[in-house]
């Protein structure tokens, strides 16, 4: 979770850093890894990611059996508010005064 943390912080894409994460933890010998990130990842709607890859055991007796889980999932919190100033009013930059029709009275 570290390394994933400094990845992002370094502004390596959210796709990239993962699977990078997870090609380490293959190579370490592992036969199954899952890294799931959640959050605000590119705009501003919040998306879940699931990154699999090897074997992994998901229901049933074998998963209680056989696969380690940690106690509680690894958090990494990233958060750099934007700093934008608020206008004193709303504008329009396509803002364009129409002439003013000359209005031709009959008497």
């Amino acid at each position: 979770a570290e390394s994933l943390r400094y990845k992002l912080l370094g502004g390596l894409a959210v796709r990239r850093a993962c699977y990078g994460v997870l090609r380490f933890i293959m190579e370490s010998g592992a036969k199954g890894a899952e890294v799931i990130v959640s959050g605000k990842l590119r705009g501003q709607r919040a998306k879940s990611m699931k990154f699999t890859e090897g074997f992994m055991i998901h229901s049933g007796e074998p998963s209680v059996r056989f696969i380690d889980r940690s106690p509680l999932p690894d958090h990494v919190t990233i958060a750099d508010p934007k700093e934008q100033p608020v206008p004193a009013e709303p504008y329009s930059e396509n803002k364009q005064q129409k002439p003013q029709a000359e209005v031709m009275a009959v008497a």
